[in-house]
């Protein structure tokens, strides 16, 4: 076998250097692509005789044995840096993983000894690679990333990850020192994927890879974007874990969950921050882990009434203050709170308690963190290269090439993961209008048209309704909701239709409406009527959610309750009547944690909700209200059965600008089954207010928010009136209504 010439002499002839000495030399280096083809067993012929050589790159050892069936083999120094080879006794003619190990004597007098990782085949099949390169693999993360599994009889981790434009990927940690040198993997070829199996590493193994890319000189290293679990911030490594053997017990749930009609059923979310909602003040403010918020939080959801839970995005983010939305490792649930399965444990528990959770998802961008997916293989990989297609002016972050088959793969397969992996009931996807436009918060020349010089970002459509329709096709019942803030048509209607394919989307116009008219001093609420009547010129061109989110009271937005104006009294009345007209208004319903007792100041991530305003009357009779509101809403049909249709509203009075006073009916599928909300929007309690009703009979005041046992004035109709055969409103009957000041009635036929 040729040797590198070394050491010499100047007007000596050097030895020609051999391409095989070449490719040592690149291995040495770290720089070699293929390493498979140098390392572990070889059939090679000595003498004329097929014999099996070993070879070994191990920078850090004094010396190198092969033990084969108890037989120490010295192995020699065949290269530079640490390559050693051992040449196998005639005997043996064949050798497989199983056959043998590495010995290592450290340089400190210490042995260690491992199976060779370079003995062991490939486990990505052909089909494997196949649909990932065509980004249709939807268990891609069953195949790339880190698996602990077993190979040719031997425990270890199978590694995996795409990096088409690496010259050179390793697998590094505290295993091997961090050392790129040591644990090159295999390219798959055309594919772009570079797997390798380790054998003995274990669960917990915290690691990276080093990636020397085409392009650039120098090797750098990234986290795995399949990685299940990550270091705590501001470590940022990845680690080795595995989501089999947690024991679910939630098929109650999940057997009945495609069958539920969910656009007919009350769906009241609440939303949460994991980091926020509680803390341990007298333990250094720590956060609560997963299991101690399934013990705190699933049973003041139930208290409160509400359906479902919404968590802002979970999977790990290395900035506190991006609330999860910069999201860096897109399979793994953040660390700050405890292991994945933890996570599983308290989704798991609120499905037994009749819970849905949805999940916060970020696919419209993600940060520049150099650990991340930024530049992943020293290429604009994951993003587009140009930056008026790659980057968000007003975040900072970059933005996914949803053309490029192999990252709708990723992103297809993340949302699959969530929903597969930790039976999450849907997706609330982020920021979905910067995905739907070229010129989103861009200026002219700032955005690049698409084909047909327009602006609708084509790729972005497409994968969102393939999102929509494997996530429906896979996971029957699942709610995928599109935080979408502009005019554009269908977002919630299906794809066969031209639709985006989504199942609900978020209402920010009536969001907006509702927050400037409630802000606005009552005095002025007659020249603002008309944004109280406008969402029902649209209210049913989509399937609404009606979210009062942690948007509105962050950066300078105030708490809900500061943005109400007027006395201390006014406040609290004011917010009591503005959830009463969430409840009663044709949509699904979200608010933010904090929302439903008047928490008073902005939300902090980094602190505690204000749990001790719960010791003032508003505040705890804010909080009762909103309770008996989710427990109505529930309990009525008129109120969530017909959310989206026209048949399930009738507007009884919409004009009486001058009073600030509006009207109107709810009813089920049953028509018969039908309720009468009246909604006083000043501070002046009105005598005789006449109100049409459909039919005669006794209407029971079963709800009025300036009830005492919400700390109002318990002003009200003594409860309940008789309809009058007075025609009114277009009505044959009518009722003569005491309205309390800023609040709102609910009536019932008996």
């Amino acid at each position: 076998m040729a040797k590198v010439a070394e050491n010499a002499s100047p007007g000596v002839p050097r030895e020609p250097v051999s391409e095989f000495d070449m490719e040592l030399a690149a291995l040495a280096r770290a720089e070699h692509g293929e390493p498979f083809r140098l390392l572990g067993p070889h059939a090679v012929e000595r003498e004329g005789r097929p014999r099996v050589l070993v070879r070994t790159i191990q920078p850090y050892a004094a010396s190198v044995s092969l033990v084969v069936n108890s037989e120490a083999i010295p192995a020699e120094r065949a290269g530079p840096d640490g390559i050693f080879e051992a040449l196998l006794p005639p005997a043996y003619k064949e050798l497989e993983a199983r056959d043998y190990r590495l010995r290592m004597r450290w340089h400190d007098g210490g042995v260690s000894e491992v199976p060779d990782a370079y003995a062991f085949p490939p486990l990505l099949t052909e089909f494997d690679l196949h649909l990932l390169g065509e980004g249709s693999h939807w268990q891609s993360y069953d195949k790339l990333g880190a698996h602990a599994c077993e190979t040719a009889g031997v425990q270890g981790v199978q590694f995996a990850v795409w990096a088409p434009n690496a010259l050179r990927v390793s697998v590094v940690g505290d295993f091997n020192r961090w050392d790129g040198r040591v644990h090159p993997m295999r390219s798959r070829g055309h594919s772009g994927v570079w797997e390798l199996f380790l054998p003995e590493l274990k669960e917990g193994t915290v690691y990276k890879y080093e990636i020397r890319s085409r392009l650039g000189e120098l090797p750098f290293l990234k986290a795995d974007p399949y990685a299940f679990e990550a270091e705590l911030r501001p470590k940022s490594g990845s680690v080795v874990a595995s989501l089999d053997g947690y024991g679910w017990n939630d098929d109650a749930w999940m057997k009945t969950r495609g069958k539920r009609e969910w656009l007919a059923q009350p769906i009241s979310i609440y939303e949460v921050h994991l980091g926020s909602w509680r803390r341990v003040p007298e333990e250094g403010n720590r956060w609560l882990t997963y299991r101690e918020i399934a013990d705190q939080l699933i049973p003041y959801v139930k208290q409160m009434g509400y359906t479902h839970i919404e968590l802002l995005p979970v999977m790990e983010h290395p900035f506190d203050a991006s609330w999860g939305y910069q999201t860096i490792g897109y399979f793994a649930a953040t660390s700050r709170y405890g292991k994945p399965k933890d996570f599983m444990y308290l989704v798991d528990r609120c499905h037994q308690e009749d819970i849905g959770v949805l999940l916060d998802w970020t696919p419209a961008h993600f940060p520049a963190d150099a650990h991340g997916l930024a530049e992943f293989d020293g290429t604009h990989l994951y993003e587009h290269a140009d930056p008026r297609q790659g980057r968000h002016p007003d975040w900072g972050t970059l933005v996914f090439n949803y053309g490029r088959s192999e990252v709708r793969g990723f992103l297809l397969s993340n949302a699959l993961f969530w929903l597969d992996k930790y039976h999450i009931d849907g997706l609330r996807v982020d920021a979905v209008a910067s995905m739907l436009y070229l010129d989103y918060s861009r200026r002219p020349g700032e955005w690049i048209p698409n084909e047909f010089g327009g602006r609708e970002n084509l790729a972005a459509i497409s994968f969102l309704k393939r999102l929509n329709e494997v996530a429906n096709e896979r996971h029957a019942g699942v709610l995928m909701v599109a935080e979408e803030s502009t005019a554009w048509p269908a977002v919630s209607r299906p794809t066969y239709l031209g639709g985006l394919g989504f199942t609900l989307k978020w209402n920010m116009g009536w969001m907006n409406d509702t927050l400037s008219y409630f802000s606005h001093d009552t005095i002025y609420r007659k020249y603002q009527h008309n944004r109280m009547t406008f969402s029902m010129l649209y209210a049913f061109t989509e399937n609404f959610v009606l979210p009062l989110s942690h948007d509105e009271v962050v950066h300078g937005k105030r708490s809900l309750i500061d943005k109400m104006p007027g006395n201390l009294w006014q406040q609290f009345a004011n917010l009591r009547l503005l959830y009463a007209y969430l409840c009663a208004h044709p949509g699904k319903k979200l608010l933010f944690m904090g929302g439903e007792f008047g928490q008073r100041s902005e939300w902090y991530h980094g602190a505690s909700l204000e749990w001790n305003l719960l010791g003032y009357p508003e505040h705890q009779g804010l909080k009762q209200l909103v309770a008996d509101l989710n427990s109505i809403y529930r309990r009525e049909a008129a109120l969530h059965e017909v959310d989206f249709e026209w048949q399930g509203f009738q507007w009884i009075d919409c004009n009486d600008a001058d009073a600030s006073v509006l009207s109107f009916i709810r009813r089920a599928r049953n028509l018969e089954d039908f309720l009468i909300v009246v909604a006083n929007f000043t501070p002046v309690a009105r005598e005789n207010y006449r109100v049409g009703v459909p039919e005669p009979g006794y209407y029971r005041e079963f709800f009025n928010s300036d009830s005492q046992y919400y700390a109002g004035n318990n002003y009200g109709n003594g409860g309940g009136v008789m309809a009058e055969p007075v025609p009114w409103m277009g009505m044959e009957y009518s009722l003569p209504l005491r309205l309390p000041p800023l609040a709102a009635l609910y009536f019932k036929r008996l």
